[in-house]
């Protein structure tokens, strides 16, 4: 980047804009804006956010761009620069230790260009970050970072595409989505709203709601674990590890109601799924009153189960777990950290969309099982769910 004229300020520091709280521990937004603007751009919806004890701060891109500022250059093929997104990567992130606690909560809000280099940050750093706000941009493929699946696991991530966007490529708009939605682990509310263009309406309106409510999470439960990369034990699984799960992963919606669309389990197995974990240890069943119509509901008397409300979906009713009816045949289970995690990156596990956010982090979508050994595997998982809201 030593050829590109620096915008920045003494000691190469980012020039920022401020709104909101200064106290040193309050929550961090930190906005990045497309190329060829700057932070001016994104600080002015700070006021249609939320507003309390939080901050936000947004962020001038390092490299003079035309007439406003850019994160990197490309490769000459459309990509992002790999060596130049990693120095911007390194230099945000030297800026980003001088701001307050180090223990601060910091939330990303990337536009178009803004959005491929917070998913850099995100993908190289998850420790550093509670959640991030996408916004009519793509992600850095083939630039250097790595995409693991489960990589944004236990990450709240709201996501908005536009109908008419004529400035980010269709191809890479698709791929973001579809690898957030399958393959990221993270607990993803995404949209797809009209126009493509501009930071108005629907849309800012959604991100005040999303962010409001993370922002509370946050502050009620504190952070969400990260993986530790260490693999779990499963006491509710032969041989204790969890495998990983053969083929590609389902789709599943990305908003609520949550449900496998592709690859759903054949009646007989969803019957036979339902007899295994109807016969769990003191459960009860019942239709949910939060699924559509025909779920099933599995539930343990809380004056006896000793799991945290963490554990549960509907901790006043006991309810840990249920089933959706046909053609869908998939779980929604509360897992402890470690096990959810496990499960989204080896493809047994699909984070619900409000896991984190206002539910509990270990909220997940299990598809259904296709074959008989995966009904084993899938009421193990399940059993490990009964585990937890009992207090095993």
């Amino acid at each position: 980047m030593a050829r590109d004229r620096r915008s920045t300020g003494p000691g190469d520091e980012p020039m920022v804009a401020r709104w909101g709280s200064e106290h040193p521990s309050a929550p961090l937004v930190v906005a990045l804006h497309g190329n060829g603007t700057s932070e001016h751009s994104m600080i002015e919806i700070s006021p249609w956010l939320p507003h309390g004890p939080v901050a936000y701060v947004a962020v001038r891109a390092p490299i003079e761009y035309g007439t406003g500022f850019c994160w990197y250059r490309d490769a000459g093929d459309g990509r992002p620069d790999p060596a130049e997104l990693a120095v911007t990567c390194r230099w945000f992130l030297r800026w980003l230790d001088t701001e307050g606690d180090p223990d601060r909560s910091v939330l990303l809000m990337g536009f178009r260009d803004g959005v491929t280099f917070a998913g850099a940050l995100m993908l190289g750093a998850p420790h550093r970050f509670s959640g991030a706000v996408l916004l009519y941009g793509a992600l850095p493929f083939d630039a250097g970072v790595t995409m693991r699946r489960g990589g944004l696991a236990g990450m709240p991530v709201f996501l908005a595409h536009g109908t008419d966007d004529t400035r980010t490529p269709a191809p890479l708009l698709a791929r973001t989505w579809d690898w957030l939605t399958r393959q990221s682990g993270a607990p993803l509310w995404a949209e797809r709203v009209g126009g493509g263009d501009q930071l108005a309406g629907t849309v800012v309106g959604d991100v005040a709601t999303w962010l409001g409510d993370r922002l509370d999470h946050l502050r009620a439960r504190g952070e969400n674990p990260v993986p530790d990369g260490d693999e779990p034990s499963w006491e509710t699984l032969s041989g204790g590890r969890l495998p990983r799960r053969a083929g590609e992963p389902p789709y599943v919606t990305a908003g609520i109601p949550q449900h496998q669309e592709s690859q759903n389990a054949p009646p007989h197995l969803q019957e036979r799924l339902w007899d295994r974990l109807a016969a769990l240890e003191a459960v009860a069943t019942a239709p949910t009153t939060v699924g559509v119509p025909g779920t099933r509901a599995l539930l343990l008397d809380r004056a006896v189960a000793t799991g945290p409300d963490a554990a549960f979906i509907l901790p006043a009713v006991g309810e840990f777990a249920h089933l959706h009816p046909e053609p869908d045949g998939s779980l929604h289970v509360v897992l402890p950290d470690a096990l959810a995690y496990d499960a989204l990156a080896k493809g047994w596990a699909v984070a619900h969309p409000l896991a984190g956010v206002r539910l509990s982090p270990g909220m997940v979508l299990v598809p259904g099982p296709r074959d008989a050994a995966e009904v084993e595997i899938v009421a193990g998982i399940a059993a490990a769910s009964h585990r937890y809201a009992g207090g095993s």
